[in-house]
């Protein structure tokens, strides 16, 4: 695309504008990851993708969306999604008849009618001048997204190449703090499929694929704000039991199989229009039951055994001492520490639980919306929390 070429000049006055620092720390980075991405789509003959954004329309973009997000419209801070494309490339965008100015005050002003999940706002250039052209709530693969969640934080994220579930994660910023997602993570031993789904590396072609939705209850126990934790045991077995406190209080029996039978259910019946918000429903269901005081569980037939539950140490074992921590970015190194370190009580009972319950998994929201996914490791021989919040925003 002729549009997407920026004259020497053109770069200069752009990055002149930009004031943001962070913009610029992450500008030459994001850039490289989607250029690659872009490049590793076309060479598998993927179509449907979206342009590849330059450093220095990523960094005024950046730049943009920070000084908007600190601004307020009828006192309410703005949320909004910018995805960076031109129109063309949709069917039925929402189109302006006049281009709207990129900045700030535009910015702030359009989003209470934007903020709803799912609508994008179409951000375009003309010769290195960018340009507001309208809303979607289509957009291409690997299309370069800034989400602006709150003030001081954004999110750059991109659409995932199957189309379904939750945007891939490139980096957040948050003030002056600079997150990259470390792409070589999926590569480390003992890396939980759910991580290296939210990490974009696994492209399920069916927002049904498990694993995705895994992440999709990740998201929603995230979103409800309260903290939670939910434990996935192994189907067939009652061994988890010695782990939980009796009596539970809101025990299930028989199992709830409302998401259950949705998974069981064959493509063709996937196929029809109701069942991805069905799907959703349930997830969301299952989701806010976290926010009980105790941990919900669940095996891996995601079939709901109980909620409420106290986390307990079966008698004989012995208390977990320690366990390996890792983020997934860049820069981030492993750190072994005692799980009272990581968090409150719920933390300290799911390392607890996972160190009893090996081939179970734990997770655990935060409400200050830090997330941590609680596995054995093989490897280390000891619970490896993985903390992934900065994938889940």
């Amino acid at each position: 695309m002729a549009g997407n070429i920026l004259k020497r000049s053109e770069i200069r006055n752009m990055t002149d504008k930009a004031t943001y620092e962070a913009a610029r720390m992450v500008a030459a980075t994001t850039e490289k990851h989607f250029a690659r991405h872009l490049d590793e789509a076309r060479q598998l003959g993927e179509t449907d993708l979206a342009p590849a954004p330059p450093a220095p329309l990523i960094e005024k973009i950046i730049d943009t969306a920070f000084w908007a997000s600190l601004q307020r419209e009828e006192g309410q801070p703005p949320k909004i999604s910018l995805a960076f494309f031109p129109p063309e490339q949709v069917s039925q965008p929402l189109l302006f008849e006049q281009r709207l100015p990129f900045s700030p005050g535009i910015l702030t002003k359009l989003a209470p009618g934007v903020e709803r999940a799912g609508i994008h706002v179409g951000v375009w250039h003309d010769a290195g001048k960018l340009y507001i052209w309208g809303t979607t709530r289509i957009i291409p693969k690997l299309c370069f997204v800034v989400d602006v969640s709150e003030p001081g934080l954004l999110v750059i994220k991109h659409r995932r190449i199957g189309g379904f579930g939750k945007f891939a994660n490139v980096a957040v910023l948050k003030g002056d703090q600079v997150k990259v997602v470390d792409e070589q993570s999926a590569s480390l031993p003992d890396c939980p499929a759910l991580l290296t789904t939210l990490l974009g590396f696994a492209s399920p072609v069916f927002w049904g694929d498990p694993t995705n939705v895994l992440v999709q209850l990740a998201v929603s126990m995230r979103t409800h704000g309260r903290g939670g934790s939910l434990l996935m045991v192994p189907a067939g077995t009652q061994v988890w039991r010695r782990s939980i406190i009796q009596p539970v209080k809101y025990a299930i029996s028989p199992a709830f199989c409302g998401l259950a039978d949705l998974m069981r259910q064959s493509e063709h019946e996937r196929g029809h229009s109701a069942w991805p918000a069905a799907l959703q429903g349930a997830i969301d269901g299952l989701a806010g039951l976290t926010a009980v005081d105790g941990a919900t569980v669940i095996n891996d037939a995601y079939e709901l055994l109980a909620f409420g539950a106290k986390i307990g140490r079966p008698e004989g074992n012995a208390p977990v001492e320690k366990m390996v921590v890792t983020e997934p970015i860049e820069g981030n190194e492993a750190v072994i520490i005692h799980p009272a370190q990581s968090g409150g009580t719920r933390h300290l009972s799911a390392a607890q639980f996972v160190h009893d319950q090996r081939d179970a998994i734990a997770l655990v929201a935060s409400q200050d919306g830090n997330f941590t996914i609680f596995m054995w490791s093989v490897c280390e021989n000891m619970v490896h929390a993985h903390r992934v919040g900065a994938l889940l925003l």
